[in-house]
């Protein structure tokens, strides 16, 4: 009994770690997302990839064990951690997705700019749709 308690709590223990680890992860997301570093993204999503991998399959190890463990003190304690994690570990995540999203609508805006795509489309009073060209690239010689 108290050998599975025990191996309970260290696997707990561990995801209680990778979580922390993700954490940081996400922080450093955002810090590169903020930054503009394309190439620190990539190596970040691989690392977020093999982690994620590693919670979902200690998630897994953890739900065989008897649901007695978990109404144990020591269990209890460490779940309550994980718990919090995991609900900080969404909202930064949902920080960082929005981050990305904006940072990807602006190099789209950007590129528009450059390539002279029209800056506005309105409607005439006829209904019919008007775009007007962005002035700002033409005639540029680069």
């Amino acid at each position: 009994m108290d050998d599975q308690l025990n191996l309970c709590v260290h696997k707990l223990d561990k995801q209680l770690t990778h979580l922390s680890t993700l954490t940081q992860l996400l922080d450093s997301e955002l810090e590169s997302l903020a930054a503009r570093k394309g190439d620190g993204l990539k190596d970040l999503a691989r690392e977020k990839l093999t982690l994620l991998n590693n919670i979902q399959k200690l998630d897994k190890e953890i739900s065989g064990f008897d649901k007695y463990l978990f109404e144990q003190e020591k269990a209890k304690v460490i779940t309550a951690k994980i718990e919090n994690l995991l609900i900080e570990c969404k909202q930064k995540n949902e920080v960082n997705a929005q981050a990305a999203h904006q940072a990807n609508l602006s190099i789209k805006d950007l590129k528009e700019i450059l390539i002279g795509a029209p800056s506005s489309v309105t409607y005439s009073q006829d209904g019919a749709v008007v775009s007007q060209n962005n002035e700002l690239v033409k005639n540029l010689k680069a």
